[in-house]
């Protein structure tokens, strides 16, 4: 006797044959044995919103590699390999380089105690959280600064110099303000 689920499977799996846009169910079993927990390169792309090809960029450094290979030889990824990629991009978005970041992943394998691997990782760790805590007190700034800018700038948009405000803007009211951000005077001064 055939289940609900199984049937429903079924009729899953039968309609994708016919209809390649019909949608799959995720829970169902994987092709060729595999737990739907493996995700294809594609699948892996959409997991950590990014693009196929930055998957192979990662996999042909050797940061992130297929668990196997589907019947129709598809790299398939684990759960941990999606994990890592996110982690990798992590570490790429606060500044790391490739080989920073493989450094990082080698760093335990490459000690001869448990004692020499933590405090090598927790000083490397500690020396990247203070470059993180400048460029985030920079980005601050920054980001203070262009806010700032975006306030002043609207106020250009009613400029009653329309045909010529591009010349006009040295000699303007708000141009000579005190308080006038750096990025408004070098962006959008003279």
């Amino acid at each position: 006797m055939t289940t609900a689920k199984e049937s429903s499977e079924e009729t899953l799996t039968q309609s994708a044959l016919v209809d390649p846009c019909a949608k799959v169910d995720p829970c169902a079993k994987a092709p060729c044995g595999l737990s739907a927990d493996f995700l294809s390169t594609g699948d892996l792309a959409r997991a950590c919103e990014t693009t196929l090809r930055t998957v192979r960029f990662y996999e042909e450094t050797g940061l992130v590699e297929p668990s196997t290979r589907s019947e129709g030889g598809h790299r398939m990824y684990d759960p941990a390999q999606r994990e890592k990629l996110q982690l990798i991009m992590d570490l790429r978005e606060a500044g790391l380089s490739i080989q920073d970041i493989k450094d990082l992943f080698s760093l335990k394998s490459k000690c001869g105690s448990a004692n020499e691997a933590s405090e090598r990782m927790a000083h490397t760790l500690e020396s990247r959280i203070g470059e993180m805590q400048r460029k985030i007190v920079v980005l601050r700034r920054l980001r203070d600064e262009l806010s700032a800018m975006v306030s002043v700038v609207r106020e250009c948009g009613s400029c009653e110099h329309k045909q010529t405000f591009t010349k006009q803007c040295g000699a303007c009211d708000v141009m000579e303000r005190e308080d006038l951000p750096r990025a408004m005077r070098l962006l959008w001064g003279k």
